[in-house]
């Protein structure tokens, strides 16, 4: 380069400089009380330049020309947009949501972001501080408390499924709700529930992996969404935002019961850190300890174990018991049917503990983000991991059923008493991602790549195995459940003048596996209470699927948008899956209602677990051995009973409503929705001898060649609708005094109904097995409420701040297998929940609260004659459907503090 083309050079350089510099408009965006807003977009309207603030607030931005417009958001903040004539240094404030309607929300577009009054579909937004207001401890039940169409309850005497509490949208099970994290799946946990809680046989997400001291909202979509999101997203979707405040927050609580029982401890941290000049990196650190809770039945008697031991007439007039013993037999098993016989006259209660699992969770989470390149560029990575170690209780084994313990459980110099066998987990759950976005002339792209895993091993402790005699371990490793997957996604969307445009491709692979216990914990009948994993049921399977999305929002008009979404799945096992959705909403009454409506289609592919899933259990029942089996989609015991291949269910989803601002502190909504739901898998009850010796029919014939007892299976068996209607009202900022007073209303009404038969596989059919019988129906139709209310009331005086919180919680139906007169209907009750806070200064706060103020407890149990209903009196409260638990009041309190 000579000197006169270097002297050019200079010149360009030196003119770009001085221009840009004339154009540069830096400033700070903080909110009313003058902390700085941390990410807040800073956009110049009409180009495609815009900014980031750092963890200061602080912005700076090359605008294209002077004047311009400058448009500011933050989530939670009014947009605001301001005029500038001049080049130079800005001072924004933003002003706090006061109507939930106008809040921001990610979930339900995968293109411009939009506010939940121009959403075209219904969307709940709980920010941290409502998770607070709920009154609960963990996320899952913070949800159950904030959104009525969500529901889990704590599970007890149900093995690992007591450890993770199944939850889900609109009663439609566990595995229709997809969960992402900052937008991004979440993997699923490893267990499915075989036992009889709501939820059997589904796979769901491991809700109390995430702690709520890492979130900074949640966005709940109610709505069909597997046409953006993909498989799960049936019944809604659930995203879970990570915080990226710099404030660090430190808290401590503690409660407990007023029976004494269930101690609960917490601790946390998260603090926010300045990563160089824009970047920021968001840590927790979370503690949660809990003890067991016991709310057991006193009968007065073993309705169980006094109706199996009474002997059989049959046996004195055959010879095979003389009249003596058989009168020794009568008396004694009425002395256990009765409560006279001298271990129940002690332990009136059976010796069982029926209540909550205890645990402790430790938590680590971390959410880090790097603007570079003016902000037009994005490096993040966020994720966490969790550990959660528990205890739940079997059945007690008395001493009239398990006669001997070898002396290896009893203290040498004792008397046996019986023992009660503890199911022991320890749960790994890691969730991580790592991604980059950009801004290439208008196009925003977002390059990513997760792994999530989620394992559970079982530990049987307190327990022996009987046919090992004196030699037998008296805790056992049973085995352990993984599963895991890797999820690659590329998302494009480009906003222009009236559309905006998405597209993007996802890639993932999943993997099961099952790893068999120790040799003594399932060899000749088994650990008690839990034999078990065979080395029969180990597996380790794999599957690969790519999928491809299209989607568009048209804003045709100022007040009328249109959107339309199509996704095209591809699985290595089952197959392909095309699905659509298309929504509108009209803006009325100077934007501050809005009509909305979408019809989608939708799909679940069944989960890994569902098709390999198998386990035998070898079980001492009457004298002999007997083999108890789950066996898989893919066996070729099942596939001999003409049992199809596990295929995808499909649904068929319209929803419709209105929301309507009426003042800045006061909205409503209202949503309809109907879910026609297709194929979906069952998990049968068992399937055993018809009591006909003198033809084996298909059935029995495979039992025999398999030498099992009973067999159970999945498969597409049932069509279902469920329809209902959600309800919300907020109204807040009402003057009292000097202080203010808001209200909240959520309602949900929610009904399931089987459309026409099971359709079982023809073998079974005609062998007038029936592969679904009542009770296993009603997990799918009444297990849940099917009205739930909530309405919350808030408070404040200066430092002082009170909610209170009735949650009514419709009735649920058990229905006995066979015998429609043994049904039972629990009534609804309200549950009161009490919080009250005192900022002591602008960074102490001390809170206390009363869950379930009014000590309210479910009906109890009516066996009317049938003593499997409540296992012969062991259980007072429903177990098998389930409202609320059976705690009663917990007193807690708690501190924080701001750093």
């Amino acid at each position: 380069m000579n000197k006169k083309t270097k002297l050019l050079f200079l010149m360009l350089c030196f003119i770009t400089t001085v221009l840009t510099a004339q154009n540069s408009i830096t400033g700070t965006v903080k909110d009313s009380d003058g902390s700085p807003l941390i990410g807040a977009a800073v956009v110049e309207v009409g180009s495609d330049r815009g900014s980031i603030t750092d963890v200061d607030g602080n912005f700076r931005l090359d605008a294209n020309q002077i004047p311009t417009t400058l448009s500011i958001s933050y989530l939670g903040f009014k947009t605001q947009e301001l005029a500038v004539s001049a080049a130079g240094s800005l001072s924004i404030v933003l002003e706090e949501i006061s109507s939930k309607l106008d809040e921001i929300v990610v979930v339900g577009t995968r293109g411009k972001e939009r506010t939940i009054l121009t959403s075209p579909v219904p969307i709940d937004n709980i920010n941290a501080a409502d998770l607070i207001s709920s009154g609960q401890t963990t996320v899952d039940q913070m949800i159950n408390y904030k959104v009525p169409s969500y529901n889990s309850t704590n599970q007890t005497i149900s093995d690992a499924t007591a450890h993770f509490d199944p939850s889900e949208l609109r009663n439609m099970g566990p595995s229709r709700t997809l969960v992402l994290v900052n937008g991004k799946r979440k993997n699923q946990s490893a267990l499915v529930y075989v036992n009889d809680t709501p939820g059997k046989g589904e796979v769901g997400t491991d809700m109390k992996s995430i702690p709520s001291s890492a979130i900074e909202r949640i966005e709940v979509l109610r709505d069909g969404a597997s046409a953006q999101y993909g498989s799960d997203a049936i019944a809604g979707v659930i995203n879970i935002v990570l915080k990226n405040r710099e404030e660090g927050v430190v808290t401590a609580g503690a409660g407990i019961t007023t029976e004494g029982d269930g101690l609960m401890y917490e601790a946390s941290v998260n603090k926010g850190f300045k990563i160089g000049e824009n970047g920021n990196l968001n840590l927790t650190a979370d503690f949660y300890h809990q003890d067991e809770t016991n709310r057991a039945g006193e009968p007065g008697g073993d309705g169980l174990f006094g109706v199996i031991f009474q002997p059989n007439p049959d046996d004195v007039t055959n010879g095979t018991m003389t009249q003596e013993e058989f009168d020794a037999a009568q008396a004694f098993a009425n002395s256990v049917l009765n409560g006279t016989h001298p271990w129940l006259v002690e332990n009136p209660d059976m010796g069982m503990t029926v209540g909550q699992p205890a645990y402790d969770k430790f938590s680590i989470f971390g959410n880090l983000g790097m603007p570079y390149g003016d902000n037009k560029g994005e490096f993040y990575l966020f994720g966490g991991y969790t550990f959660r170690d528990g205890k739940s209780f079997a059945l007690y084994r008395a001493p009239y059923w398990i006669t001997d313990d070898f002396g290896l459980l009893t203290p040498s110099g004792e008397t046996y008493d019986g023992f009660q066998p503890t199911f022991e987990t320890s749960i790994n759950d890691l969730t991580f991602t790592v991604g980059n976005r950009y801004n290439f002339s208008g196009w925003n792209t977002d390059i990513s790549v997760g792994y999530g895993s989620n394992s559970v091993d079982y530990l049987i402790g307190n327990t022996i195995n009987v046919a090992l005699g004196a030699n037998s371990p008296t805790e056992f490793d049973a085995g352990a459940y993984a599963f895991g997957n890797l999820v690659g996604n590329i998302d494009v969307s480009k906003a222009f003048d009236d559309i905006s445009l998405n597209f993007g491709v996802e890639a993932r692979q999943e993997n099961f596996k099952v790893t068999a216990g120790q040799e003594e914990s399932y060899i000749d009948g088994g650990a008690q209470s839990f034999p078990g994993l065979q080395p029969s049921n180990e597996l380790d399977e794999n599957r690969t699927n790519v999928g491809a999305y299209l989607g568009a929002d048209w804003d045709a008009t100022e007040t009328f948008l249109v959107g339309a979404a199509l996704r095209f799945e591809n699985y290595s096992d089952f197959g392909s899956n095309f699905s659509w959705k298309v929504n509108a909403r009209q803006l009325f009454g100077d934007n501050k209602g809005a009509i909305r409506a979408s019809v989608s289609t939708g799909f679940r592919a069944p989960s890994l677990h569902q098709i390999y899933l198998s386990n035998i259990q070898t079980l001492v029942s009457g004298g002999t051995v007997s083999n108890q089996g789950t066996f898989n989609n893919v066996s070729p015991e099942i596939k001999a009973l003409g049992v199809p291949a596990l295929d995808a269910e499909t649904s068929f989803n319209i929803s419709a409503g209105v929301t309507y601002k009426v003042t800045d502190d006061f909205s409503i909504s209202a949503d309809y929705y109907n879910i026609k739901l297709e194929d979906r898998v069952l998990f049968t009850g068992e399937i055993g001898f018809d009591g006909d010796a003198t033809t084996d029919n298909p059935v029995e014939v495979i039992l025999k060649d398999i030498e099992v007892t009973s067999l159970k299976f999945f498969v597409n068996a049932m069509d279902t609708r469920t329809q209902g209607f959600d309800l919300v009202a907020d109204y807040q900022n009402i003057a009292i005094g000097n202080g203010d007073l808001g209200f909240t209303l959520a309602m949900n009404t929610n009904t399931t109904e089987i459309l026409g038969q099971i359709n079982a596989p023809t073998v079974f059919s005609d062998a007038g097995y029936d592969i679904f019988n009542r009770k296993e129906q009603s997990r799918v139709t009444t297990a849940r409420p099917n009205f739930k209310l909530l309405l919350g009331a808030n408070v404040g005086f200066g430092n002082f701040k009170a909610t209170l919180n009735n949650t009514y919680f419709g009735e649920v139906t058990w229905q006995h297998a066979s015998n429609e007169a043994m049904d039972q209907t629990f009534g609804g009750r309200i549950v009161t929940d009490l919080i009250l806070g005192y900022d002591v200064s602008e960074s102490f706060n001390i809170g206390i609260k009363a869950n379930n103020l009014l000590n309210v407890y479910p009906d109890v149990i009516d066996t009317k004659g049938d003593f499997v209903t409540d296992l012969g009196g062991r259980f007072k409260y429903p177990w098998e459907v389930n409202q609320f638990g059976f705690n009663g009041t917990t007193i807690s309190g708690k501190l924080s503090f701001k750093f």
